[in-house]
Parts: C-alpha cells; sequence; structure tokens
C-alpha cells in the first residue's frame, strides 16, 4: 500500500537500515518508509553491519531497546563501518542519558515517538538530502 509517495522518489535507490529489537517499532517504521525507499530491518547491529558490507545505508534509524540491549558502541561501530553514515536515535525522549551519549558519539539527531507518517516521512528525506516539496497555499476567490 503506498501512501502519498512522490514516484519520483520512489525510484531513488536511498536506503534505510531500522536498527531495533522492538519488532512493533521496526515494522512501523518500515511501512512508513518502504514506499519511498529501500528499507531494511534489523534486531542486531552484527546483522546490520554484515549488511552494510555489500549494500551500505545513507541512514540507520536506531531504536533505543537496540542501544539499551547492545550498548552506546554500537554507534561508533555503525559510524566506523559504514563512511558518511548518518544516525538517528528512535525515542521518547531525547533528554535520556543514552540517547544524549549516542548523540556525543556521533547519532546526528532523534525521532521522537509516537511515530506519525509525515514526521518520520520529513525527518528522514532531511537526513538523506531530498529537499521538502515546497507547499504554498493557493486561495481560489
Amino acid at each position: 500500500m503506498q501512501i502519498g509517495v512522490d514516484t519520483q522518489r520512489a525510484v531513488e535507490n536511498k536506503r534505510v537500515f531500522v536498527l531495533d529489537c522492538d519488532d512493533v517499532t521496526s515494522t512501523a517504521l518500515q511501512f512508513m518508509l518502504a514506499d519511498e525507499m529501500e528499507t531494511h530491518l534489523f534486531t542486531t547491529a552484527a546483522e546490520a553491519l554484515a549488511k552494510a558490507k555489500t549494500a551500505p545505508p545513507e541512514l540507520v534509524l536506531l531504536g533505543l531497546a537496540t542501544l539499551e540491549a547492545e550498548g552506546e558502541a554500537v554507534v561508533t561501530q555503525l559510524r566506523e563501518a559504514v563512511e558518511d553514515v548518518r544516525i538517528l536515535v528512535v525515542c521518547f525522549d531525547a533528554d535520556e542519558p543514552l540517547v544524549k551519549r549516542a548523540l556525543e558519539l556521533g547519532a546526528v539527531s532523534t525521532l521522537l515517538r509516537p511515530l506519525k507518517v509525515e514526521n518520520v516521512r520529513r525527518k528522514v528525506d532531511a537526513q538523506i538530502g531530498r529537499r521538502a516539496a515546497l507547499s504554498i497555499p493557493v486561495v481560489v476567490r
């Protein structure tokens, strides 16, 4: 099912890794992004790093559950393995100590929950260098 998909974006080959051991969050993110970009789900950093060797991502959405399970070193591992990768931490609160530490180690920003399609796509597009479509309301009189 495609929801508000720009066909030009659907044919670009932008790759996003969703790295989260929370199945609900990762599946929701895949649903929100799969129509406009190549989206891969992983539950462990080892799986993501193995795939990155042959198909490196432009962006990694790193879930707080995985960050808690594997530790802050996962941010460093991703940044060392994939040149110029951008990392967003998916969380409820950007002020959590583990989230702050991930940002210090090189994650570029957060993607705050609850997740909404338009917010997720806007944030992801900005991180992978896609320009947002300019929408100017037209008033017909």
